[in-house]
């Protein structure tokens, strides 16, 4: 498997961005601000992820997505690694993510990573999502805020 930046003249792959991130537009906004990598098996998309600087010195994972018959076999934990390393090889001092308060596998994959929880963002998904959003038969209300520093 290899990971690369995804070139200008090919499009984002949407149907997996979809599945870490419901709402297209939202998708669409932060892929036009950030940089979005692929993760290839032979010549196959079999994951990506987004990194969005925010403010002097911290740059933001906005989206880590697998493909669903792929899950569960490590990829996710190298594309959030590679994240991580191509963040810090940029010079930025901090890498942050917030997933959704619901998401056990994404929290400890995130807290295996060497992420620290520092906050939560009460009511950040019925605040920014038209639509309820389910995760593991709850409402996702609530986001979980991590960050490391590099």
């Amino acid at each position: 498997m290899t990971i690369r930046k995804l070139r200008p003249e090919e499009p984002a792959p949407m149907t997996l961005l979809l599945l870490a991130d419901p709402s297209q537009q939202h998708i669409e906004d932060y892929m036009q601000r950030g940089q979005c990598f692929i993760a290839e098996k032979e010549k196959d998309i079999v994951g990506v992820y987004v990194l969005l600087p925010t403010r002097p010195g911290t740059i933001e994972l906005v989206n880590v997505a697998v493909s669903e018959k792929l899950q569960g076999v490590g990829i996710g934990k190298q594309l959030v690694q590679h994240a991580i390393q191509t963040s810090r090889i940029a010079g930025f001092q901090t890498i942050e993510v917030g997933t959704g308060s619901t998401g056990v596998v994404q929290l400890a994959l995130y807290q295996k990573c060497g992420f620290r929880m520092v906050g939560i963002d009460k009511d950040f998904f019925t605040r920014h999502y038209q639509d309820d959003i389910y995760d593991n038969g709850i409402l996702l209300q609530d986001m979980v805020r991590l960050a490391l520093d590099l």
